[in-house]
């Protein structure tokens, strides 16, 4: 509070004189995300960062003779939106080859499938983005599907949460996957009536077919990095906390930043296997400072909705309890190799059983350590008792509006009425002092803040339907879920000192919308259009240019 507080101070006077080309930012709603002084008529920016914040006249008198000036023309502009969770990699990838996340039934599933063979004769398919849960078909698709899509073809399609893939019948037989095939620790092998694998792989059994789809070349990994940058600046975005990062993709993203081709805000968790570096040495940023690596990415479970959380009681709509996908020996030595560096650990957990078992390794690393910022990733269902846990050790629940009003179509059918309030409890975290750090999980989700903040504030689907077991009074309100998407970002990176405000003295990472996402009705929320992204005082995104 005490920086908070000297930075409202700062925000009534410059700190140097006019002595450089800058950019005002006027004419409409400015909200700062200062408790202290929450709006403002003028943000002017010098170089990498905002200069001053306040009265009009007072920023045009501060302002270098040839000052760019934004009028905002009733716009309405805020701290740099960042994604706390999402893929970078994956965002990329998934514009760049058989993208499914718009397919609605088994039948458009063949269709898409049948006319990307059609176009590409030649070579193994992969896709992903499906997910079945508003289906009409009501189950997986299945290896058969695939093969009448394009008999023969080798083809694994990805589900949007990564936690699952359907393989065709030529995939399964070139991996060797047969009815005797036993499945990994924390994977499944969905098998049918008759003991055949119905081509439906869990978690960790994606594994078996790996081998099967050539590895994305380097070149079509830059390809993908660079179009989700700029994908994710005309969204609005600003930066994001890029998860399971893999080294090779570190080297790219790098590359691509210090050649002036990547222009947003990255914030690396490591997957363990390219996490030498910051398990040696610590959190380090690259040389333009928007490439920073902070830690390691680990997973406890997998998905609701494939079955994979780790639950305390069993599925009310299966059997079983879900999956463990890391052993614990091998969990709390990358944990203490990350303490023993200052680096932080982000762990996926989405079952109450699963979120349980990250608190506890937590606390067994950390002891009464609460100044780590390490996070859990979704946080997705947690059992009362756990729920006082976070704020009580410092441990920030990394959350994804999206997911919600996604999964709350199936997840009275996975968890049961008499659990379902333990789901998605953005606002019991924050009533319970808890830091919530917002995300998309893209391309699980599609990765725009939009949604985010609606989902967050309305908790209602995006074509408006929710119902009782819903449970809508976990939606917060815009202030919060402006923090959750800005500051709480910020903090959970060990960056909130720098960025996440509208301050003087801070990093200007700006954020314009056409509408006012404070104050428009929520089915408006999402037709509002990004105007401007500015990131470390360079305009990176304007619409019309």
């Amino acid at each position: 509070m005490r920086h908070l507080v000297l930075a409202a101070l700062l925000a009534a006077t410059s700190l140097s004189t006019a002595t450089a080309a800058d950019l005002l930012i006027h004419g409409g709603p400015i909200h700062t995300g200062v408790e202290t002084a929450p709006s403002a008529q003028a943000v002017l920016i010098r170089d990498s960062h905002i200069l001053f914040v306040g009265d009009l006249a007072a920023a045009r008198a501060k302002a270098a003779k040839d000052v760019r000036d934004f009028d905002l023309k009733g716009a309405a502009a805020f701290p740099g939106f960042v994604d706390a969770h999402a893929h970078l990699t994956g965002i990329g990838l998934r514009e760049l080859t058989l993208n499914l996340d718009q397919v609605g039934s088994v039948e458009a599933l063949i269709k898409a499938v049948a006319a990307h063979a059609a176009a590409n004769p030649d070579g193994p398919i992969y896709g992903r983005g499906w997910i079945e849960t508003h289906w009409p078909e009501k189950r997986f698709p299945s290896r058969a599907d695939l093969d009448r899509a394009a008999p023969g073809r080798v083809i694994v399609l990805e589900r949007s949460d990564g936690h699952a893939s359907v393989a065709s019948s030529a995939a399964l037989a070139k991996a060797g996957v047969t009815k005797d095939t036993a499945a990994p620790a924390g994977g499944q092998i969905l098998k049918g009536a008759d003991g055949q694998p119905t081509g439906m792989l869990i978690d960790y059994a994606q594994s078996l077919v790996a081998g099967v789809i050539p590895p994305p070349s380097e070149t079509l990994k830059r390809q993908a990095l660079e179009k989700a940058g700029a994908l994710y600046a005309s969204r609005g975005w600003t930066g994001l906390g890029n998860m399971s990062v893999e080294a090779p993709d570190l080297a790219l993203m790098t590359a691509l930043a210090a050649e002036k081709k990547f222009h947003i805000r990255v914030d690396n968790y490591m997957d363990p296997s390219g996490a030498a570096e910051v398990l040696a040495k610590g959190p380090f940023q690259d040389a333009t400072g928007l490439i920073r690596t902070q830690g390691i990415k680990l997973y406890m479970d997998g998905a609701l909705g494939s079955r994979g959380a780790a639950l305390l009681e069993p599925y009310s709509d299966a059997e079983g309890l879900g999956l463990q996908l890391t052993e614990r020996d091998k969990g709390l030595a990358l944990m203490k190799s990350a303490r023993a560096v200052k680096a932080q650990v982000a762990m996926h957990a989405i079952g109450d059983r699963g979120n349980r078992m990250v608190l506890d390794w937590f606390g067994e690393t950390l002891g009464s350590d609460t100044t780590a910022r390490w996070r859990i990733e979704h946080a997705q269902i947690v059992a009362d008792p756990d729920l006082p846990r976070f704020n009580a050790m410092g441990v920030i629940a990394s959350m994804q509006p999206s997911h919600a009003i996604g999964d709350l179509y199936f997840a009275p059918a996975r968890l049961g009425k008499a659990r379902l309030h333990e789901g998605y409890r953005w606002n019991d975290m924050l009533k319970s002092g808890a830091i919530v750090a917002a995300g998309s999980d893209a391309p699980v989700e599609v990765g725009d803040p939009r949604i985010e903040f609606y989902a967050a504030v309305h908790r209602h689907s995006l074509t408006g339907f929710a119902n009782e077991d819903w449970h809508l009074e976990e939606a917060v309100s815009r202030t919060q879920a402006l923090k959750m998407l800005t500051l709480a970002p910020a903090y959970a990176a060990f960056a909130d000192k720098e960025r996440g405000t509208l301050e003087a003295g801070k990093k200007a990472d700006v954020t314009v919308f056409s509408k006012d996402l404070m104050t428009v009705a929520p089915a408006e929320i999402l037709t509002a259009e990004p105007m401007l992204t500015v990131v470390d005082g360079v305009v990176v995104f304007e619409r019309g240019k």
